[in-house]
């Protein structure tokens, strides 16, 4: 017996797919956590989001946004990819 992915309603926008019992979930990430991964301010991460250079938050409520993990990780390894490739 194989166990089939489950897709969750996140967003209005997209759908979030959750892997199989074992596989870790994503996970999701509030912005004094992801300031300090990437390095940046408030400001500067919303400016950037604005101009489509950084991932989009998701908002969970009034005032909680929130960010998908893999996404801020993908952002990270572009930027030295493309540091490293810039010669």
């Amino acid at each position: 017996m194989t166990a089939n992915p489950k897709t969750v309603e996140g967003n209005a926008t997209a759908a979030a797919t959750i892997e199989p019992a074992g596989a870790r979930p994503p996970r999701l990430l509030r912005l004094p956590e992801v300031m300090d991964r990437v390095g940046l301010r408030r400001s500067a991460i919303y400016q950037r989001m604005s101009e489509g250079r950084f991932p989009k938050s998701r908002t969970l409520g009034a005032r909680c946004s929130v960010w998908v993990e893999a996404e801020i990780n993908d952002w990270i390894e572009s930027i030295v990819y493309s540091s490293n490739h810039a010669d």
